[in-house]
């Protein structure tokens, strides 16, 4: 069983940055897809942001050009950046590995709080 454990998250006014992370229990490196979701009150979860296998990434239009998503498989963690957050960015955010093997695991969630 892999764990994902998120990290980073906290309170923060408008225009401000955070940096998340989340560390796997196991080599990242033969994950397909990794990547960052998030989930606000009486929302659906939804994707914020993911890199695949060959790094190549995607991100949700509300997020392009102020969200970063990065890696480091040396260390088994991967990131995301976030400058210019918004009210709208407040969330819990969730880090998911979809393995080559296609399991999928899911951290437990790093509060994100926008607010002045």
């Amino acid at each position: 069983q892999v764990r994902l454990v998120e990290s980073g998250g906290g309170s923060v006014q408008p225009g401000g940055s955070l940096r998340l992370s989340c560390a796997a229990s196991e080599s990242i490196f033969s994950v397909n897809v990794m990547g960052w979701y998030r989930q606000a009150p009486g929302k659906l979860r939804e994707m914020v942001a993911v890199i695949t296998n060959g790094g190549s990434t995607n991100y949700a239009d509300s997020v392009k050009g102020r969200f970063t998503i990065s890696r480091s498989i040396a260390k088994n963690t991967v990131y995301l950046q976030m400058n210019s957050l918004k009210f709208d960015d407040t969330a819990v955010y969730y880090c998911n590995a979809l393995y080559t093997d296609l399991n999928s695991y899911w951290g437990q969630g790093t509060q994100v709080t926008v607010s002045s």
